[in-house]
C-alpha cells in the first residue's frame, strides 16, 4: 500500500521536526511527488492529524497525532516489555535497574527495579533529569541525528547542573557522545548522585531511532561488571519492539 506507506513517512517526517515544516521541503526530504504529498496532506488535515499554518506556509502534527500518542502513553507497552526485563537484568547483576526515554532535554524513568539491598536511587518512575548527565540520556543522545542534539543543546544554557561535574558546553557534550558512539556504552559517574555510577545501552525502534535505554547504576563497585547483561537486555527489548 504505497499511500499509507506515504502517509506514515509524512507523519514520522513530520514527528522528528523541531518546528512545523513546508509541504515542498516534505516532498524533497522523503522523495514523494509534490502533487501527492498536498492529496496526502489535505486528507491529513480532514482527520485532524496535521493543521496547516496559512500564514507560515507550513504544516505540523494535528490534535489526532496527539490523542495517538496519549493512548500509547495509556497503554504503556514499553514499560510492559521492559518490566520483565529490567527485573531480570537487576536479579542477574545485583544492582538496581531501569529503563528511560527521552523527553525534550530530559529522560523520563519509565520502569524501575531496586535490587535488594541496595541503597534508594533518584530514578524512581516519573522522575526526569536532564539526560546530558545521565547514562541513559547519553545512550539515547548519541543516537540522534547530530543536528538535532545541537537543536537541544545550542549554547551553554540549555546545560543543568547538578553535582558540578559532566558536560556544561556544547562542545564537550560532543566529545561525551562521540565515546559512547564508539564503544556502544554510555556511562556517568557521580555527575547525577556523587558516589554513584552508571551504564546504559540505547533500544532504538524498526526505524533505528532510539526509543528508550537500559540502565544500571550502583555504589562504589558493582557485585559484577554489568556491561553485558546491560547490552543484553537492550538488545532483547528492542528485538521484542519489534
Amino acid at each position: 500500500m504505497p499511500a499509507a506507506d506515504q502517509t506514515l513517512r509524512i507523519l514520522r517526517h513530520l514527528a522528528r521536526r523541531p518546528a512545523p515544516i513546508a509541504a515542498s521541503a516534505l516532498a524533497r526530504d522523503l522523495d514523494i511527488p509534490r502533487s501527492t504529498v498536498y492529496h496526502l496532506l489535505a486528507t491529513l488535515e480532514q482527520h485532524g492529524f496535521v493543521v496547516h499554518l496559512e500564514q507560515e506556509r507550513r504544516w505540523g502534527l494535528g490534535t489526532s497525532a496527539f490523542e495517538l500518542a496519549g493512548g500509547y502513553a495509556r497503554q504503556e507497552p514499553l514499560a510492559r516489555l521492559g518490566r520483565p526485563l529490567i527485573a531480570a537484568l537487576a536479579d542477574q547483576v545485583g544492582e538496581s535497574a531501569h529503563l528511560a526515554v527521552m523527553s525534550g532535554r530530559d529522560v523520563l524513568y519509565i520502569v524501575e527495579e531496586r535490587a535488594a539491598r541496595r541503597p534508594a536511587l533518584v530514578t524512581d518512575v516519573g522522575v526526569r533529569l536532564p539526560a546530558h548527565l545521565t547514562a541513559t540520556g547519553r545512550a539515547m543522545l548519541a543516537a540522534l541525528p547530530r543536528s538535532q542534539v545541537r537543536a537541544l543543546y545550542p549554547d551553554a544554557a540549555a546545560f543543568t547542573d547538578r553535582t558540578g561535574a559532566g558536560p556544561s558546553r556544547p562542545g564537550e557534550l560532543r566529545e561525551v557522545l562521540r565515546v559512547v558512539r564508539e564503544t556502544g556504552l554510555a556511562t556517568e559517574n557521580g555527575e547525577v548522585t556523587p558516589g554513584f555510577r552508571s551504564i546504559a545501552a540505547v533500544v532504538r525502534d524498526h526505524a533505528d531511532w532510539p526509543t528508550a535505554a537500559v540502565a544500571v547504576t550502583w555504589e562504589a563497585e558493582p557485585r559484577t561488571d554489568p556491561t553485558d547483561a546491560v547490552l543484553a537486555a537492550a538488545r532483547t527489548l528492542q528485538r521484542r519492539l519489534g
